[in-house]
């Protein structure tokens, strides 16, 4: 019976059957301040017991050791809890700050909105700043245990670098719009100050590389589905209703090239050319209307002063043929595989993917809505592609 308790918790996992062990009271990201246990785990190093912080590194700097000033201080500092706390209200002061700076208007920062912003601003990057120069002098900057030695405290180096940068091109007046993107780095830093946040995102961060198979196979439907669609309706988004080549306009008669609608770019006429099998032709072409009439007239009563009506300069766009211009401003065709991929992205979005399928099948034939529906029937199963990983 006693060989069931605490002993078979410490046995060892099977071999080839992976563990993941997480310590849910890692603080290491937050100075790497010893608990109790720390010290307890150099009990076999009496030098080790001697010192004040046994989990931290014994001497920084060639002389600082952990009883010398100023690292006593700083170490006394760091490990307080109300640092910690005091940091993240200035991160949460920090995320307001950026939520108030509006780009487009404080450019020349003349208002006293943004001139007290600026100096908010101020003060965070100086308390970052001196809140890093506290860990590198408490903890070191180099080696396993010091300041550098977590991914997360390289983060916040990194913004405090690009934070000098930034003020050093100011001064000497560069454009510095680009590094000032760095500024949205700053809440990152709350994720070092809560451990549980620090868990969850690690985990995250692990669990990356486990998905390449998931993008492989993301790649391979998208690149499958690319090239029927590239097949099949390279260059048919670009059929308009021409004039003939032969048709002479009158002078005083303004008339587009081909049929354009009253909103052309996001839903266009495309027809269906002779040799395809589409649902739109150019016979289908609505009658045209001046001034809320209808136009029924044709090419020979122009210039007769009896009539009561208007020609219908519509029913002379007959000619199906490709133009130079796709919908939506030319991002929706499927001329190569670049822009077929962005079509497909689209209909798996399910954001205006109808207007996408109503758009070939009225170019090339009605049986393409097969190909939308299988693709929105695939992608819906995207989620069931990720498989489930167990850890113990």
């Amino acid at each position: 019976m006693d060989e069931d308790g605490p002993r078979a918790a410490e046995e060892e996992p099977e071999p080839g059957k992976a563990k993941t062990f997480i310590r849910l009271n890692d603080l290491s990201g937050a100075g790497g301040c010893p608990g109790p246990g720390d010290r307890e785990a150099g009990s076999g190093d009496s030098e080790a017991e001697a010192l004040p912080y046994p989990a931290l590194a014994p001497v920084v700097f060639f002389y600082l050791s952990q009883d010398s000033r100023p690292r006593s201080w700083c170490l006394r500092l760091v490990c307080n809890p109300w640092f910690e706390r005091v940091s993240m209200l200035v991160i949460l002061l920090n995320c307001v700050t950026l939520g108030m700076f509006h780009p487009c208007e404080d450019i020349a920062c003349d208002s006293p909105r943004c001139r007290i912003l600026q100096s908010f601003d101020d003060f965070i990057f100086a308390f970052f700043a001196v809140e890093m120069i506290v860990k590198m002098i408490a903890l070191g900057i180099f080696g396993k245990k010091c300041y550098l030695g977590d991914t997360w405290n390289r983060l916040d180096f990194f913004i405090v670098i690009a934070g000098m940068l930034e003020y050093s091109l100011d001064l000497q007046n560069v454009s510095f719009s680009a590094v000032r993107t760095v500024r949205v780095l700053r809440p990152l830093r709350a994720i070092n100050r809560v451990p549980s946040m620090r868990i969850l995102v690690t985990l995250l961060l692990d669990t990356l590389p486990m998905l390449g198979n998931v993008l492989l196979l993301c790649f391979f439907v998208f690149f499958i589905f690319g090239i029927v669609g590239v097949q099949l309706w390279a260059g048919l988004l670009r059929n308009r209703c021409f004039l003939p080549e032969n048709f002479s306009i009158p002078y005083t008669v303004d008339l587009e090239r081909y049929y354009q609608t009253e909103n052309e770019d996001e839903n266009p006429f495309i027809c269906s050319q002779p040799r395809e099998n589409g649902m739109r032709y150019c016979r289908s072409i609505p009658t045209r209307r001046e001034e809320g009439l209808e136009c029924t007239l044709d090419y020979y009563s122009y210039n007769d002063t009896t009539n009561t009506s208007c020609v219908n300069w519509n029913q002379y766009y007959t000619n199906c043929s490709a133009g130079e211009h796709n919908p939506f401003k030319g991002a929706i065709n499927f001329d190569n595989i670049g822009y077929a991929w962005i079509a497909i992205f689209q209909v798996i979005t399910l954001e205006g993917w109808v207007d996408i399928m109503y758009f070939v099948m009225d170019a090339h034939s009605f049986y393409n809505f097969i190909y939308f529906i299988l693709l929105i029937i695939v992608s819906g199963f995207r989620g069931a592609w990720v498989p489930s990983w167990h850890v113990e």
